[in-house]
């Protein structure tokens, strides 16, 4: 049996992508292995979002190369799409797909082993309208499925490189989305995550159909689900329909990410995001007022091209003010061919280096706060893994519906049930509770997770 290993880098569309990708040469007789022992063909799934990406890839690359000389190189993904050229310059690397036809990959790699002949597979993807399906039945980890909805981006922010790697934006069609989620839910997940490029910008390409449409079509009709998660939202695409949706929802989770990059309008003109402070703040206040317990996440990028530091402390209090639940921190990085990069006053690393910490501190104290609220109280857990602890064998790690990191005592066979936990000790990263129920008929449907869990 032909063997196929895959290493993905970034972010968590290629692992969506990959697991595609993976049911493709299943379906194609491959065995899959892992990627540091020998292996028949090699796949990276690339990621460009900045340099280091750009290296990281290359360097995995290079590591396949040497592990199996003789295997087939297959380069996809973000850095395969913008540098395809770049990529075959490394020797040893054979076909270079990237982030659209993929479904034709295994011919490309059979084409090249007759041929001996490098192929360069990239097309231009601005050119393309098309969502191009990719099903995944079913993921390696096993315990929550996402569910890739759509692709690419119209916003063009001066520090992103994205739109040149995954175009414009393409919706999946809703009938396609509906009927993977029940498959997903048939295999026994119990939680969705609804992901892309630009997730909610959904349906933008549609003309009478949208993603607050597609939010309730998921919940009226996927038989069995029970939770849905968004995995990215901006502040401009919470529109009073997503808000409603949101309100009556039984399934949606209590947790958004809405990205902010930054909390001072004129940097937020520099990087051309479509809105200001004002704007979000006031986004934020409705939606908050509709989900009163909401956990709000965030992304911010520190040190951006003339960033000073008042406009730093204006990013710093405006992030006080929202008080969200956790932030991922960035220092702002130079991305080859996008306009910011090109900015004067770039400014120095020891100051970003300092401004991330500073930020990371008050998002740290956030997060603490807001896990406090919860203390002694009973959440809805779905188990993930077991915690990695000698002396605590017995510890099961998961996630609530409003994203907090729940450490408890419990038995292997809870892995991707709803169990609810009694928070006895909360805090940040992690919060520690007691186990107190299997919730009611969260036990069919799990034959699949439970193998993998005792394994």
């Amino acid at each position: 049996m032909p063997t196929v290993a895959f290493h993905t880098l970034g972010c968590k569309v290629n692992h969506y992508e990959t697991e595609g990708i993976w049911q493709m040469f299943m379906q194609n007789g491959y065995e899959r292995v892992e990627f540091d022992s020998m292996a028949d063909i090699y796949v990276i799934n690339t990621c460009t979002v900045t340099n280091t990406g750009d290296k990281k890839s290359r360097q995995v690359i290079r590591r396949a190369v040497r592990k199996n000389p003789e295997s087939v190189i297959c380069v996809t993904g973000c850095y395969a799409q913008t540098s395809p050229g770049e990529i075959l310059e490394i020797p040893g690397v054979d076909v270079v797909v990237g982030t659209q036809d993929r479904k034709n990959m295994i011919s490309y790699i059979e084409e090249h082993r007759k041929t001996r002949l490098p192929i360069n597979a990239v097309s231009n993807i601005m050119k393309n309208r098309v969502f191009e399906e990719m099903d995944v039945p079913e993921f390696t980890d096993r315990t929550r499925a996402s569910l890739k909805i759509q692709e690419g981006c119209n916003n063009f922010c001066t520090f992103c490189i994205i739109p040149w790697s995954r175009g414009l934006l393409r919706s999946r069609k809703p009938e396609s989305v509906i009927n993977q989620a029940q498959n997903l839910v048939d295999a026994g997940y119990k939680e969705i995550v609804l992901t892309g490029i630009h997730t909610a910008g959904y349906g933008e390409d549609m003309p009478d159909y949208n993603f607050a449409k597609l939010l309730r079509d998921l919940e009226q009709n996927v038989e069995g689900l029970k939770r849905i998660r968004i995995s990215s939202i901006e502040a401009s695409q919470i529109t009073d329909e997503v808000i409603q949706v949101l309100d009556e929802s039984k399934k949606i989770v209590r947790h958004l990410h809405i990205p902010l990059q930054s909390g001072s309008d004129g940097v937020l003109k520099r990087m051309r995001r479509k809105y200001s402070t004002e704007f979000y703040y006031q986004k934020i206040k409705k939606i908050s007022k509709a989900l009163p317990d909401l956990a709000i996440t965030s992304d911010v990028i520190v040190g951006f091209p003339g960033e000073t530091e008042k406009e730093f402390m204006e990013t710093y209090e405006f992030v006080k003010k929202i008080g969200y639940s956790e932030l991922h921190v960035f220092p702002y990085s130079r991305r080859t061919g996008t306009p910011a990069a090109r900015m004067d006053d770039q400014i120095d690393k020891a100051v970003k280096e300092e401004r991330v910490h500073r930020l990371i501190e008050l998002s740290n104290e956030l997060a603490k706060q807001y896990a406090s609220h919860y203390e002694n109280e009973v959440l809805e857990v779905i188990p993930e893994e077991k915690v990695h602890d000698e002396e605590h064998p017995d510890l099961l790690l998961g996630y609530t519906d409003n994203y907090m990191k729940v450490q408890f005592k419990g038995t292997p066979d809870l892995i991707g049930q709803i169990v609810r936990v009694k928070i006895t000790k909360p805090g940040y990263p992690i919060n520690e509770g007691v186990f107190v129920k299997v919730m009611e008929d969260a036990t069919h449907a799990n034959i699949k997770i439970k193998a993998t869990a005792n394994e």
